[in-house]
């Protein structure tokens, strides 16, 4: 007889113990992570786009 693959328990990893509100996505440590985040994101963003400006600009001043 084949072994039944429905079992799963016991399977994957421990979960975090979460406060009430974190497991609701409420907790005040999410929103400041998700701030951090944006604020990374925003950074990175200006300055792949100055360093893009930068490449596009060098060429033009080479051709004069």
């Amino acid at each position: 007889m084949a072994k039944s693959r429905n079992n799963l328990l016991g399977v994957g990893g421990q979960r975090k113990k979460l406060s009430r509100a974190d497991q609701h996505g409420n907790g005040p440590a999410r929103s400041a992570d998700r701030k951090a985040a944006a604020d990374q994101k925003q950074e990175l963003l200006r300055k792949m786009r100055e360093r893009a400006e930068g490449r596009q600009e060098q060429p033009q001043e080479d051709a004069s």
